[in-house]
């Protein structure tokens, strides 16, 4: 029988829409090409022990009443997914040569250690924090469900949001004339971004670092099973969920989208699945593509027109009979760079290809929950996550296997190498297993095109209105993805949960 939703892809979007409309009594139907759910945030298994997500590293709008909890608490999770609040005293570390910081989570605190540290800056400091606050309270006013009696309410915020909408991080900063090292310090979360300030939206940063303020987050069993929480809310509800189903094309008929062709990667046979409605999460570009971009409408073809995010390296490491806690590690994620200015370290890296003075984030799943270990009790994992060209590495890839791994091998020994300095002396004989991860993993492992980490790159011109939403045009067929909403667990989480109340009416929501 036909469902009333057929979905391409098991985003943490698509999941998260699936079980909101399983739950309301619809019947669903999600085809993954790969073997597990959950895109970046999938859990994969080495040497049958250790187990490392991904992508996902830390979490944000999970507390009481947030975006996260409340879809929760609608599909009757909420005591089930938990999640462990980081340090809210320092939940992000920075590091870099002369200074150290430690972000905390009242703004007012921000200020004053700043202001210590930069005593001659302290009104100017004082000055740009307030205008993050006021932004961030006026983009929360802008989100989608606009209530026009907040937007008379606040006037002030709304304005002050407005005026940064071509903005980059690195144009307030210079508004505000703070100093660089304050900047750096402040903006040592570009891993989450993967931009240097002179390219990142500032409402994407402004986002992201409230939204961590008000909480940083990990899953209590890890993100596993949340992934596999609302698989279950699918699948118990009738729904179901198909891996190793590629979608190779799409059936349209009169501007309307009746289905898909996908091929079972086991069989490699190919078979029709249609549906009353068509959620497309795969990349919209991509989607586009298959169909015929001459399809869509100008407007639609226009806001399709986005350029990819830049990529990423990772090294997911075990290491044996060695407490990270005893190194300064704990319920926070640690950034360090030996640049004084982010730029300069991003131009260095992702341009240059050079990794001699890497800028990356250090994060420690097995120290942010103790209700479920993902190694064996004398081991601890850590994970290192820097910025990556995915050009690079696709031609050294296919050129050059074994410069590829070696690329790879150089750029983990230069993190190690600051590690071994700055934080854990003899890191090296205590690891006991490591995998590297380039762009060309991220494309093979979660089916991103050039790699990217976040769909759309987060500047200026694809964070404003006119950025996708999920309107295609086409009758019957709706994006529901990162590009078509914004990139990370909770703005995802919101991206499903948006367009489940848009086309069944059931506010979950709220404004923001």
């Amino acid at each position: 029988m036909k469902p009333d939703y057929l979905i391409v892809g098991s985003g943490l979007s698509a999941l998260v829409f699936g079980a909101l409309m399983a739950n309301s009594g619809k019947s669903v139907q999600i085809l993954e090409a790969h073997e597990h759910p959950g895109g970046f945030g999938h859990t994969f298994t080495m040497a049958k022990k250790y187990t490392f997500n991904a992508q996902l590293h830390y979490v944000w709008d999970c507390g009481e009443g947030q975006t996260v909890n409340r879809v929760l608490k609608k599909l009757g999770l909420d005591r089930d997914v938990t999640f462990e609040r980081y340090d809210p005293n320092g939940f992000d570390r920075m590091r870099m040569p002369r200074y150290a910081l430690d972000i905390p989570s009242k703004p007012e605190e921000l200020i004053q250690r700043l202001s210590v540290m930069f005593p001659g800056y302290s009104d100017r400091i004082r000055r740009f924090i307030n205008e993050v606050e006021k932004t961030g309270a006026g983009l929360k006013i802008l989100a989608p469900p606009i209530e026009p009696t907040e937007l008379l309410k606040h006037p002030n915020e709304v304005f002050c949001a407005v005026q940064y909408y071509n903005s980059t991080l690195q144009d307030v900063f210079d508004k505000f004339q703070l100093p660089q090292a304050a900047q750096t310090l402040l903006a040592l979360q570009w891993l989450d971004f993967l931009l240097p300030p002179n390219q990142l939206s500032f409402y994407a940063w402004v986002a992201l670092f409230r939204g961590y303020q008000a909480g940083a987050f990990y899953p209590t069993q890890h993100f596993e099973h949340v992934i596999n929480s609302f698989v279950n809310a699918i699948e118990s509800r009738g729904g179901q969920v198909l891996l190793n189903h590629e979608v190779t094309n799409f059936r349209v008929a009169d501007k309307t989208v009746t289905g898909v062709e996908a091929m079972d990667l086991t069989t490699h046979q190919t078979h029709e699945f249609t549906g009353n409605t068509v959620i497309c999460n795969i990349d919209p570009k991509k989607a586009a593509k298959t169909i015929g971009e001459d399809k869509f409408s100008k407007k639609v073809r226009r806001k399709l027109n986005y350029e990819y995010s830049a990529s990423n390296f990772m090294a997911y490491c075990v290491v044996r009979d060695l407490d990270l806690r005893d190194y300064g590690f704990g319920k926070w994620n640690l950034s360090h760079t030996g640049h004084q200015d982010l730029n300069e370290a991003f131009a260095q890296m992702y341009e240059r290809n050079d990794f001699s003075n890497p800028s990356f984030a250090i994060t420690t799943p097995t120290l942010l929950t103790d209700a479920r270990r993902d190694c064996p009790e004398d081991c601890q994992i850590v994970e290192f996550l820097t910025v990556a060209n995915y050009k690079y590495f696709k031609q050294l890839r296919e050129s050059d296997r074994k410069a590829y791994n070696q690329k790879k091998q150089e750029i983990l020994d230069s993190i190690l190498d600051v590690v071994e300095k700055h934080y854990v002396p003899n890191f090296r004989k205590h690891m006991v297993f490591h995998i590297t991860g380039s762009p060309t993993t991220n494309e093979r492992f979660c089916w991103c095109p050039y790699g990217n980490s976040y769909g759309s790159s987060l500047t200026p011109r694809n964070m404003g209105l006119g950025r996708l939403n999920h309107e295609t045009s086409l009758n019957h067929f709706y994006f529901c993805n990162a590009s078509s909403g914004y990139p990370g667990f909770a703005p995802t989480v919101w991206t499903g949960a948006l367009l489940y109340q848009r086309l069944s009416g059931d506010a979950i929501l709220g404004n923001g």
